[in-house]
């Protein structure tokens, strides 16, 4: 069989990756223009079918390999306690401290990072060997709610409130908090439970300097369905349970697939 017999026997990528939660249809064709797709290490063309055996990966984090998850055992996730200081890289040409150097060691798979935190920033990260679910937890897409407590330098009114609520103009379009709510503090020092739906490059600090104001110390408390244990001291992990595992699932599923089936 030639290699035109078989490539019409597979399925047009965009179709492929959209059944399966990562992005729709329209999404992947962007990916794909922008260079940001590649199969088994070679950039995604146009319309390009695959038969699903293949190693994709987005912007360099792996997203399908069938040939690794059908050798190896149940996906794992970890959640880890960034502390400050660390940075949410692999390399560092400053050669600063990286979470993954915390992180236990693995013979087969890969640790894939679920978003980010800055280098100030400390708070719940979530790793998974599972690069699809990877993807899904941190697209748009999936609208996941992510929480943050924050300690924010300045004076806070009600209108600054409803702005935030609503909604501002950031450098890379519109953002806002889905909740809000004052927690503790004193005079111009004082903290906040935040929420938001997306996470964009240091998306909560933006928001509040947009008003004039400074966070002077950022935590994230919780990524979906997963909070972080107090227990769970700084530069330290443990391995997500069952159940935890299931609900970053369940939250990470095509929610228009669930419906139709």
């Amino acid at each position: 069989m030639d290699s035109d017999s078989e490539n019409k026997k597979g399925e047009r990528i965009q179709k492929f990756l959209a059944s399966r939660g990562i992005g729709s249809r329209r999404e992947v064709e962007r990916w794909i223009c922008d260079g940001k797709l590649s199969i088994n290490g070679k950039k995604v063309l146009p319309g390009q079918r695959i038969l699903g055996n293949e190693h994709i990966k987005l912007d360099g984090i792996t997203i399908h390999n069938a040939r690794v998850s059908h050798h190896t055992a149940s996906p794992k996730v970890l959640l880890y306690h960034k502390p400050t200081g660390e940075i949410c890289s692999r390399h560092d040409e400053s050669n600063r401290p990286s979470v993954f150097a915390s992180l236990p060691k693995l013979s087969q798979e890969r640790w894939v990072m679920v978003g980010r935190l800055d280098l100030n920033s400390s708070g719940l990260l979530l790793f998974t060997t599972d690069g699809s679910l990877a993807a899904r937890l941190m697209h748009p897409r999936h609208a996941i709610i992510r929480e943050y407590i924050v300690r924010v330098y300045g004076h806070v009114n009600d209108e600054t409130t409803r702005i935030l609520l609503a909604g501002v103009l950031l450098d890379d379009g519109p953002a806002r908090f889905d909740s809000l709510k004052p927690i503790g503090g004193e005079g111009t020092n004082r903290w906040y439970r935040v929420s938001l739906k997306e996470g964009r490059n240091k998306e909560v600090r933006r928001l509040w300097e947009s008003q004039g104001l400074q966070v002077s110390r950022l935590i994230r408390s919780a990524y979906g369905p997963i909070t972080l244990d107090r227990q769970l001291r700084p530069g330290h992990y443990r391995f997500a349970d069952r159940a935890q595992i299931k609900a970053l699932y369940h939250v990470a599923a095509d929610k228009n697939k669930m419906e139709q089936s």
